[in-house]
């Protein structure tokens, strides 16, 4: 089964896809993105992983090159041609084929390029006994909330956690707030209660954070979008991160600290399952999307 691209309008093997040097994407980093997952032929959580492209263009004064239900066909029939069942979906627009400059052309037509490739389903070991994280204070710029394809403070953060053995670097504002991981959003529990950064420009809004919100309260847990520092999450008694392609992820250390018992506790366990069911479709009030 073959990973397939499409940019502007041709469709190649993935491997042999190109761009023009003169991409402002591949120049400027002038573009956003999205990821979506293919679980069983079908793309879990499509809307509103095209509503948060939509609105990231909106924020760097773009609009979608093609319709939206264009897209949505597209991402569809990249995929079936494809045959992944399984698979990730990568979809990118940038302002296009342009002299270097950094004003925005005028005349430059904007670049859709989308790719699927498969993936293998997450290893239950990796959730089964969670892992590590370490704390970095937020280096990025002020408009996390658009997700853009301008990912080197990201990069840096993830070389960080990696250089200390760790996952997952999360940021921590100016303000001593915990944010957002370097490629997932943050959760704490305490009892009954899950808490996370409120939405606005200092964190992505994470699809996979709404849903997590959405499965919390059907387990009777209390979310509250408030901000909370270092010290309160060394003390939670779980801490979980959440992505497209993480699902639902324990961290049972962080900057050399146990969180709670040390590995990964009852709401993890029971968001994730409820994650996994709703993603393929089979938990109480699933839907495929």
């Amino acid at each position: 089964m073959p990973d397939l691209a499409f940019v502007n309008g041709t469709v190649t093997l993935l491997e042999e896809a190109v761009i023009p040097i003169r991409d402002r994407g591949f120049l400027l980093a002038d573009g956003v993105y999205e990821v979506l997952r293919c679980y069983d032929g079908h793309i879990f959580e499509v809307e509103p992983h095209l509503d948060r492209l939509e609105g990231s263009l909106r924020g760097i004064g773009m609009r979608l090159p093609v319709s939206r239900r264009k897209l949505r066909q597209l991402l569809e029939e990249l995929r079936r041609r494809s045959g992944h069942a399984d698979a990730r979906l990568y979809v990118q627009v940038t302002r296009g084929v342009a002299p270097r400059q950094h004003a925005f052309p005028r005349h430059a037509r904007p670049s859709l390029v989308v790719y699927v490739e498969g993936v293998p389903r997450p290893r239950a070991t990796i959730a089964g006994k969670g892992v590590a994280a370490i704390t970095l204070r937020d280096w990025r710029w002020e408009r996390c909330d658009l997700k853009t394809i301008a990912l080197l403070a990201n990069v840096l953060a993830k070389q960080r956690a990696v250089e200390a053995g760790a996952h997952e670097a999360i940021f921590v504002g100016p303000d001593g707030s915990v944010r957002e991981g370097s490629s997932a959003n943050v959760f704490a529990v305490r009892g009954r209660e899950v808490w996370t950064h409120p939405l606005g420009p200092a964190i992505l809004p994470g699809v996979s954070r709404a849903v997590l919100l959405r499965l919390a309260r059907e387990l009777g847990l209390r979310v509250r979008e408030r901000r909370f520092g270092r010290r309160q999450l060394y003390a939670a008694d779980e801490v979980l991160l959440s992505s497209t392609m993480q699902e639902v992820l324990p961290v049972v250390r962080i900057d050399g600290r146990p969180i709670g018992s040390g590995r990964p506790g009852p709401v993890a366990r029971a968001l994730g399952e409820r994650f996994r069911d709703r993603a393929r479709g089979a938990g109480s009030g699933g839907r495929r999307t």
